[in-house]
């Protein structure tokens, strides 16, 4: 896991395998951003090579505690990501997770301006 930015949001960038092992470790360190009440955090899997079913547990769990804390999520998975977009696209988890195909889709946060 790395911590980084992704368009001016706090992200964790997932190098490796999101699996039973590793899992965990993702959702402390989404807990841990979280936990600072950002306006939203990315989860980027572009470089992960693999995904069981614990890791895809794990992105759900992530995306319904964001929901919670009202902040916005966004996976990174890019299609060509074969070994990561398979199971992500055969359970269907793109309609619980909000999954982009890059980095670049992840919009900048909104800017709160007060009408004064």
């Amino acid at each position: 896991m790395e911590r980084t930015t992704v368009a001016g949001r706090p992200a964790l960038t997932v190098r490796g395998e999101l699996d039973l092992a590793t899992a965990p470790r993702l959702a402390e360190d989404a807990d841990a951003l979280l936990a600072a009440g950002p306006a939203g955090i990315v989860v980027d899997l572009t470089p992960t090579v693999f995904l069981d079913s614990s890791g895809a547990r794990t992105l759900i769990a992530i995306a319904r505690k964001a929901a919670a804390a009202g902040a916005e999520l966004h996976v990174v998975a890019p299609r060509a990501n074969r070994p990561v977009r398979l199971p992500i696209d055969l359970l269907e988890l793109g309609t619980v997770v909000p999954i982009v195909n890059s980095a670049g889709e992840v919009p900048s946060p909104a800017v709160n301006r007060d009408a004064t």
